[in-house]
């Protein structure tokens, strides 16, 4: 197995993807991804409804072939060996899979089975994940009587059960409120402190990914545009942007701003400048404006995230879906994405 440096340690790595495509027709969901995950960390796919981060976490889990390049989980090749990946890997779902009629232990019982743990195991390590995600309480409980946000969390207690070595989060506080999604937080957190696991996370909320990852990837239109840490990603930027809307065509305004040496990108709805210590900039845009006819409707100030980031590299924020990327996730999923 490979040992790459993390910090000032030497790290295994726990996941290798080079090249990686998948087409569906004519369509290309992902296109030539590499990247590297090492042990114990937590690694994100952040990006837009129909980036392609689930077709690219469908192919590292053996559940899609790709159409191109490769990829090894726990030094096993995925499309060679793919019945040793699933033995090394936890996978939570975007879409609910808990059997509801049944209680949360003999979800879990049952999926230990599965995976072949004998029985006392299956009981100690039952025991252990309820604990885990504070559901120790409820574990004779149908899950039918479960919220949304204890069903997550036993999906995520069900997922490391059998000690899996690489865990698979797709989206997993998709459709919760915000209090339960912090609380989600709170419990993979410490999964990923008190378990040996690495952990690899489809996101498209900018917070979820500054509050869990350690690096992340954004991906869109099935390229991975951007990988670094959190705090190196958001430096591109500076530390704070500035949002404009004005008034009319703002092509003239935007040469202003390049003439003046401010870092400008045409956004959705206006501009978006950046820059460290940006509030001493604004009275400067304001007289560039007035100087020139140019009316500005707004203006906010606010500290750079990683979707400042994004608006950087594609002039749109990461939620947003045009009808193109609307088109673009309906297809795949006819196609089984």
């Amino acid at each position: 197995m490979k040992i790459v440096m993390r910090g000032e340690e030497l790290q295994p790595v726990a996941i290798r993807v080079e090249n990686l495509s998948k087409d569906f027709g004519s369509l290309r969901a992902v296109n030539s991804v590499s990247f590297e995950v090492v042990s114990g960390e937590v690694f994100g796919l952040l990006g837009p409804n129909g980036a392609g981060k689930t077709t690219l976490i469908k192919m590292l889990c053996t559940l899609l072939k790709p159409t191109s390049g490769k990829a090894e989980i726990a030094g096993f090749d995925i499309v060679k060996n793919p019945s040793e990946v699933r033995k090394n890997i936890g996978i939570v779902f975007q879409e609910p899979t808990l059997d509801v009629e049944l209680t949360a232990k003999e979800n879990l019982d049952f999926h230990g089975r599965l995976y072949g743990m004998d029985g006392k195991k299956r009981n100690e390590r039952i025991k252990e994940v309820l604990k885990l995600v504070g559901l120790e309480d409820r574990a004779d409980e149908l899950v039918k009587k479960f919220s949304g946000g204890m069903q997550r969390r036993l999906e995520i207690a069900r997922g490391f059960m059998h000690f899996p070595k690489v865990l698979f989060l797709d989206e997993p506080t998709l459709g919760l409120d915000v209090q339960t999604r912090r609380k989600i937080w709170e419990y993979i957190d410490k999964v990923r402190k008190e378990e040996d696991i690495t952990i690899i996370l489809t996101t498209h909320y900018i917070e979820e990914a500054e509050n869990l990852c350690d690096r992340v990837a954004i991906i869109d239109h099935g390229n991975i545009i951007a990988l670094d840490t959190v705090e190196r990603l958001k430096n591109r930027v500076g530390e704070d942007s500035i949002e404009i809307v004005t008034e009319g065509d703002v092509s003239d305004f935007i040469e202003l701003m390049k003439s003046a040496n401010l870092r400008v990108v045409r956004t959705e709805e206006g501009l978006m400048v950046s820059a460290g210590e940006a509030e001493r900039l604004i009275p400067q845009i304001f007289s560039l404006a007035n100087k020139n006819g140019i009316v500005i409707k707004s203006v906010s100030l606010k500290k750079s995230s990683l979707e400042d980031v994004f608006i950087l590299l594609t002039g749109r924020k990461i939620r947003e879906e045009s009808s193109s990327g609307a088109l673009h996730v309906m297809r795949a999923r006819r196609m089984g994405r």
